[in-house]
């Protein structure tokens, strides 16, 4: 983080010749980088909550076999155990077909494009608004971890 001694965060500064409008669209393209992953993470909760309930199944058909409600029992095996949450897909199928669709190209071209403008550094935007708004001098203000306090 700081290598030259100077308290700074080094490695999330602007390279020379960064304009303030790359670093803002840097930003956008990060945070919407983000809001994927968030996305992405709600995905894999429906995949993991639709699964759970798939095996709870098997208790609800196991009870009400036990209750003498044969037919029903047999309708939840055979109608909604195991079946297809959108047509030929299960939810791994889902979550797969989206990382190899969307989520890789996106996060290729990020990483891309912020090795392009930016010499691979991550949260510019954020980096300088951290500077815009820490107070100098506080212990819990400092540039980075490990970084030495600097007088107010």
């Amino acid at each position: 983080m700081d290598r030259r001694g100077d308290g700074r965060d080094h490695a999330h500064q602007r390279p020379e010749g960064v304009s303030d409008v790359a670093v803002e669209a840097l930003g956008a393209l990060s945070k919407a980088l983000e809001t994927t992953e968030r996305a992405r993470g709600h995905l894999y909760s429906f995949h993991q909550l639709t699964g759970t309930a798939d095996f709870e199944l098997d208790r609800a058909a196991s009870l009400l076999r036990e209750a003498g409600h044969e037919e029903y029992a047999r309708r939840v095996e055979t109608e909604i155990l195991g079946r297809n949450v959108i047509p030929g897909h299960w939810t791994f199928q889902i979550v797969e077909a989206y990382n190899a669709t969307y989520y890789e190209a996106f996060k290729a071209l990020e990483e891309e494009v912020r090795g392009r403008l930016a010499d691979g550094r991550d949260h510019l935007y954020e980096a300088e608004l951290k500077e815009e708004r820490r107070t100098r001098g506080h212990p819990d203000h400092t540039a980075g971890p490990g970084s030495p306090r600097e007088p107010a």
